[in-house]
């Protein structure tokens, strides 16, 4: 993977404890395969990047949380961020975001000052106004891009989350070592 656009400022980085990531357009590319076999309700399926996977997964390893929160309902969504240990999965037809990305950090007793955003659309803007780091993906429309502070080289779907992860993680000084811990598990036998 070529290098990250530019740098994340360090000090915004090390003050991350939350990253709400959206779907639709972010951890997909925004497409949506629907189907249905005879008699059945509809089937919908998604592509997910098992590389923004294991960037989700390296954020937690450093101890990040990380929230998905959705504006469309989606048992592939549900199911994805199942398999990735993420428990704060919230997927609101309304797609308003605010309200629960506000509870998550006033449970744990967080401030907009601690918490990132990787977005693409409309609905994140309310959210990403709001953070101390707003991400847009490469194919985010022209008022995501105009409120963020770093943008992906890569469009959603194919490796943005990992990219960003990745950025995050080396302006935190922690990157190297997830990569070695990584790597020193899977030599054991």
């Amino acid at each position: 993977m070529p290098d990250p656009p530019r740098d994340i400022d360090p000090k915004v980085a090390g003050s991350i404890r939350l990253v709400v990531l959206d779907v639709d357009g972010v951890l997909t590319d925004g497409g949506v395969y629907v189907g249905a076999r005879p008699g059945d309700a509809a089937l919908e399926f998604k592509r997910f990047d098992i590389q923004d996977g294991l960037g989700v997964k390296m954020l937690r390893w450093a101890g990040i949380e990380v929230a998905i929160v959705s504006g469309r309902v989606s048992e592939a969504t549900a199911l994805w961020a199942k398999e990735l240990g993420v428990d704060e999965c919230h997927q609101d037809p309304g797609a308003k975001k605010l309200p629960i990305v506000q509870k998550m950090l006033d449970d744990r007793g967080l401030g907009w000052d601690a918490t990132a955003m990787v977005g693409d659309d409309l609905a994140d803007l309310p959210i990403l106004e709001r953070v101390a780091l707003p991400v847009a993906v490469a194919n985010a429309v022209p008022e995501v891009h105009a409120v963020s502070s770093w943008t992906t080289g890569v469009p959603g779907g194919r490796g943005a989350v990992r990219e960003f992860a990745r950025a995050l993680l080396i302006a935190r000084g922690e990157w190297d070592g997830l990569v070695r811990e990584y790597c020193d598990a899977r030599s054991k036998e």
